[in-house]
């Protein structure tokens, strides 16, 4: 049985591991793809890649610290390829219930899709800061990226997300 696996040398409990992360794992999915099935594939997939490397996971924080990362990089690979296929709209799909409902939904769905239309790296540094609460040093370390880059991302996307919504705000009055 899948969940009955530990790391010899750590005494991680895969099973353990799993129910702990879960919802941050789809949550970072979700969050990235915007479509529910996908995000599950991708939790699955990653939780899989946990699995079979599950020896090489040194303690629980490394453990945390690996599955943000290859949840990031699992959902951009995602991304591209749904990127190459022809897409289907997304209205309809439902979020996540673990989800804390925002006391604005206009303004959360609108935020939403103005990030969506942020490239792959500043739309992943953006769920990580915003979402995660990960500081620019913990995002440059799982994206692979320079700190000063992070923060770059950051700044850069916050003008043109303000930018975006102040023209789409005239835009409705």
């Amino acid at each position: 049985m899948i969940g009955l696996v530990t790391a010899p040398q750590t005494g991680l409990d895969f099973d353990a591991l799993m129910r702990r992360h879960q919802s941050l794992v789809f949550s970072l999915a979700y969050h990235f793809l915007h479509d529910r099935e996908v995000a599950e594939e991708v939790a699955q997939e990653v939780f899989l890649s946990l699995h079979r490397n599950l020896r090489n996971i040194q303690s629980p924080e490394h453990a945390l610290f690996w599955l943000r990362k290859v949840t990031v990089q699992r959902a951009i690979d995602e991304g591209r390829r749904r990127a190459r296929r022809p897409q289907v709209a997304l209205e309809g799909v439902a979020e996540p219930a673990a989800q804390i409902q925002p006391q604005d939904p206009m303004l959360r769905e609108t935020l939403r899709r103005l990030i969506a239309t942020l490239a792959e790296a500043p739309r992943a540094v953006m769920i990580l800061r915003y979402q995660e609460d990960l500081d620019p040093a913990e995002i440059a370390e799982i994206l692979g990226m320079p700190v000063a880059t992070v923060k770059s991302h950051l700044q850069r996307s916050l003008a043109l997300l303000r930018e975006k919504f102040a023209r789409r705000s005239m835009g409705e009055a």
